[in-house]
């Protein structure tokens, strides 16, 4: 019985461990998302004012808080 308990706590702590990898994964990716789309606007405006323009627009729309904000649609 002792063993069954052993195992299932390891299981709890393993999911608990893989939760907060993936927290801290979304964090991450939504902090740089915003860093690489300011220069990727920045080599469009490079290739064609008009499309630069049109990327800058499209990165500042890009929210700091896009976390909170993703099941509201």
């Amino acid at each position: 019985m002792m063993k069954k308990m052993r195992k299932a706590q390891t299981m709890v702590e393993y999911i608990i461990i893989v939760c907060l990898i993936a927290v801290s994964l979304i964090a991450v990716f939504s902090y740089l998302a915003r860093a690489i789309g300011k220069k990727t606007a920045g080599a469009a405006s490079m290739l064609s004012a008009e499309e630069g323009e049109k990327a800058k627009a499209a990165v500042e729309e890009v929210g700091t808080d896009s976390i909170r904000n993703l099941g509201e649609d």
